[in-house]
């Protein structure tokens, strides 16, 4: 029976006595506008800081301004970064300990399995793009002006097995406190050895000794969290009361998150206008490095407008720009702090708010990729390579070039998520094909620039990650392949192993079921 036959405009009786519903008023223009910008109000702020931020940079750069004022313009921005650190550690810890903790080891397993592939996989991928963009640009064929005043910032040169295996023993810290704000580094001591028996030869051998630098030791800490988390599974009820503290330790975090992310377009704002400003010879630097500039930033943007939105679109089928811009926010903050570790609290936020990411995926995964998933520093780890190879005309065979791709992947795994990390190891790929690596002061000149560019990739590729580890578990729900949920639908009839204690948390035995119970995102 066709009911719009003989359906009158004003919701009046029809011929067979039933009535139309009335039609719904259209939304007044002024109100829509109203609407779409409240609700994308921190993008738009965020865009906005950005954009004031340069301004305000290329103003005052006109003006002589001392060392100590360009400090106090970047203040704000300074404060910014402060915030966002201070809750790394908390953040990092507690969302990895409950979310170890609130998957079954069998998904635990699985999770983690999917993720790693999915972190391989393109940051291979961005190795290769970096390497044929360093070939087809030859940003090394032109003549450079060598800059002497940075060989002092240039990281001492370490044997490619002793990085690898600092990067082991940093996996198994000695001290987690310490590990809060320190790392393991190997440094090397000349030792004189005289000959024996009357000879008269003398040998210098170079033996590794161990030493602390300061940055986080982010990558111990998420290891230990995560098996922290496994125990307290298998505790059963003795370790529910500590999941319980984990969870609401990390769902307090994540307020003061929110709270932060609104001052985040002010920080950003005086971040870019404070970088802006302390810029010296803009134009030099740029006419001699403008070819090595180009091919990063250009392989950044294929990389993270084609490679990874094309990835997200042929597995989910959903318009990933539209996710991208759910994580604006978060890109943003990348681009201005310069730091995946820094940006993480947003970017979880952003993935859960904006593009229905579970929080027990998001507070799993997303910890892990700002430490392991580097795909922006892989990319211009390659090109760097190749550039300093070109500029001591040094041809690199096939071996080479595979040696730079398999390095470049492997130690992007151990590259700090701070400014300048990417930095660190590229020593390691140079020294593994027998490049000089003093010539890293040159990559340092315009470091500035280029490792903003990588943080917003790296940062991206993580939340990439998460959003389609959401879509499998989406998809084997609806499959009926989570069991979890049979045993929380039934209201408690089922009975409760003693060994999950966060079944006991889904259900609470009145029939009622925890809102915030980790299986509603699993599923």
């Amino acid at each position: 029976m066709d009911l719009e036959e003989g359906k009158t405009s004003n919701g009046e009786a029809l011929a067979n006595g039933l009535t139309s519903p009335p039609r719904k008023a259209p939304e007044p223009l002024s109100r829509r506008v109203r609407r779409i910008v409240m609700a994308n109000l921190l993008v738009i702020l965020t865009v906005a800081g950005v954009i004031i931020g340069v301004l305000i940079g290329l103003a005052v750069r006109n003006v002589t301004l001392s060392r100590t004022q360009m400090i106090y313009i970047g203040f704000p921005g300074d404060l910014l970064i402060r915030l966002l650190k201070m809750i790394i550690i908390p953040l990092v810890v507690c969302s990895l300990v409950s979310g170890a903790a609130s998957i079954d080891p069998k998904a635990l397993g699985k999770l983690g399995g999917w993720a790693m592939l999915f972190f391989l996989v393109t940051t291979l991928i961005a190795s290769s793009i970096g390497v044929v963009m360093a070939f087809i640009v030859a940003p090394g064929s032109v003549s450079i002006t060598k800059i002497e005043a940075l060989d002092d910032n240039v990281p001492e040169p370490k044997e490619v097995i002793d990085s690898f295996l600092d990067l082991i023993r940093n996996i198994f810290p000695s001290n987690l406190v310490s590990a809060a704000f320190q790392s393991y580094a190997t440094s090397y001591k000349l030792i004189t050895k005289n000959g024996t028996d009357g000879d008269l030869n003398i040998t210098v051998e170079k033996v590794p000794i161990g030493t602390n630098q300061d940055g986080m030791n982010i990558l111990g800490l998420v290891v230990f969290a995560i098996v922290f988390g496994i125990a307290l599974r298998k505790l059963g009820e003795e370790g529910e009361i500590l999941i319980k503290f984990f969870n609401s330790f990390n769902e307090a975090t994540m307020v003061l998150v929110s709270w932060i992310m609104w001052y985040a377009p002010l920080g950003i704002m005086f971040l870019v206008a404070g970088k802006i400003v302390e810029m010296d010879n803009v134009g030099s630097l740029f006419a001699s490095l403008g070819k090595y500039i180009a091919c990063c930033i250009v392989g950044h943007a294929i990389h993270g407008l084609i490679v990874l939105p094309g990835i997200y679109f042929i597995i989910t089928r959903k318009n990933p720009y539209t996710f991208l811009w759910g994580i604006f926010t978060a890109l943003a903050t990348a681009f201005g702090t310069a730091s995946s570790s820094a940006t993480l609290p947003l970017m979880m936020k952003c993935v859960e708010e904006n593009n229905g990411v579970s929080k027990h995926i998001s507070r799993f995964i997303l910890p892990i990729g700002a430490t392991v998933n580097m795909d922006g520093a892989a990319l211009f780890q390659c090109v760097a390579a190749v550039f300093i190879a070109q500029l001591n005309n040094s041809p690199l065979n096939f071996i080479q070039v595979i040696t730079i791709l398999v390095t470049a992947t492997a130690s992007s795994v151990g590259a700090a998520g701070i400014p300048a990390g990417g930095v660190l190891t590229l020593a390691i790929i140079l020294e593994a094909v027998g490049l000089p690596t003093n010539d890293i002061s040159l990559i340092l000149a315009v470091d500035w620039l280029v490792d903003r560019t990588c943080t917003v990739l790296n940062v991206e590729g993580d939340a990439f990650g998460a959003g389609l580890l959401q879509f499998f578990q989406d998809r084997s729900a609806k499959r009926g392949g989570v069991t979890e949920l049979t045993e929380v639908r039934l209201d408690g009839e089922l009975p409760v192993p003693e060994h999950s204690p966060l079944m006991e948390k889904k259900g609470h035995g009145n029939g009622e079921v925890d809102k915030e119970a980790p299986s509603e995102s699993v599923l």
